[in-house]
């Protein structure tokens, strides 16, 4: 097994995390309290949405998210197959079936192009997913959904603190879904939130996050426990003071990456532009030559970290195939065959980097 000298992922917990969580547990407050409702507020003046709903997960935030706005059986929510599974899960707890839009290989986001195609009478919502810490074009998606009468979702799980046109990612459509699992931009240990500024839409989403119940013991809707405790919003409201420096470091490293691979043979670096603020969630390179998995096997023996996101586009997993949903995006499955993750999150120094850099450099020496 060889030895990781730089990962791929690595959480930033500090001093004021520890302290924050020691208060709570000392209070005796340690389920959904006032932690969490101030973490809702601060997070929601953050995003610069009126409303947040804390959750235990980003999935379970999808998937209230969606409750909330009227997805329900026999819908159809047009989303990417390129992505982490809780996105198209999230659409099947509902009911709904999700229907996969192909994506735009520069960022490997959902292709408006491809979305207005599969819309049918069963269409209800657009999902889109700001993958790897950068949005999708939003302004073509919310046009279509303007102009057919659908909800717009964002699953910004991997993109705190992104922009599109000077406008945070998570307030750019009908509601927006975040994760806060230990590897993302930022975290609460486990949890998740949704951003909005529709009042109805969070006053179902607090109802369904919490037994579907609005009033004690009197409830309304069949909901669930998705309630996020205490102990992770204290986490949350520390690493709030800390996500832009995070941020920027993480773009600071991706510019430096950049550099150092923009002549290298054979890979394609992330593409961004003057209209997006790309948070790099993800630093993930296209491999042009050569077996992607070989890439993955000689980094990984050179001790450089690697993620693959995502191997296999939704419609192929096996579950799906079980389930009859099907789907037929080309860009994304070329995506699912020819992309690695190098690391490039806050704690990485210039000697971490170059290491990355001569790892990749002797790899496309190496591959045909």
């Amino acid at each position: 097994m060889a030895d990781i000298k730089v990962p791929i992922a690595k959480p930033i917990i500090g001093e004021e995390e520890i302290k924050n969580v020691v208060e709570v547990l000392k209070s005796g407050m340690i389920a959904q309290g006032p932690k969490v409702a101030e973490f809702e507020e601060k997070f929601a003046a953050w995003i610069g949405t009126k409303y947040a709903i804390a959750t235990n997960s980003g999935t379970s935030a999808l998937h209230v998210a969606l409750l909330a706005a009227g997805i329900g059986k026999g819908d159809e929510v047009i989303t990417t197959p390129f992505t982490f599974i809780a996105t198209g899960n999230s659409i099947v707890y509902t009911g709904a079936t999700p229907v996969f839009a192909d994506i735009d290989l520069k960022t490997y986001t959902i292709d408006p192009d491809s979305i207005e195609a599969l819309i049918s009478d069963k269409t209800k919502a657009i999902l889109p997913v700001q993958l790897y810490g950068q949005s999708a074009d939003m302004d073509r998606i919310n046009e279509i959904a303007d102009k057919h009468d659908l909800k717009v979702i964002e699953d910004a799980a991997q993109a705190h603190g992104a922009m599109y046109k000077g406008k945070n990612v998570g307030a750019l459509g009908d509601a927006g879904c975040f994760s806060f699992y230990p590897t993302k931009n930022m975290t609460t240990s486990e949890g998740g939130i949704i951003t909005t500024d529709d009042e109805e839409l969070a006053k179902r989403a607090r109802m369904f996050r919490a037994h579907g119940s609005s009033i004690k013991y009197t409830h309304d809707e069949i909901g669930y426990n998705f309630r996020m405790t205490d102990i992770s919003a204290a986490i949350g409201l520390a690493q709030l003071n800390s996500i832009d420096e995070f941020n920027d470091k993480r773009i600071a490293n991706a510019e430096y990456l950049n550099e150092g691979l923009k002549d290298v043979d054979g890979v394609l670096t992330p593409y961004s532009n003057d209209d997006l603020k790309h948070v790099y969630h993800q630093y993930t390179i296209f491999i042009e030559k050569g077996k992607r998995d070989d890439w993955v096997n000689f980094l990984t023996e050179k001790g450089i970290g690697t993620g693959v996101h995502y191997p296999i586009p939704l419609y192929n997993q096996p579950i799906y195939k079980k389930l009859g949903i099907e789907g037929n995006a080309q860009n994304a499955e070329l995506a699912a065959n020819h992309v690695i993750s190098l690391p490039v999150h806050p704690s990485l120094t210039h000697k971490d980097l170059d290491l990355v850099i001569d790892a990749v450099k002797q790899a496309s020496d190496s591959f045909n």
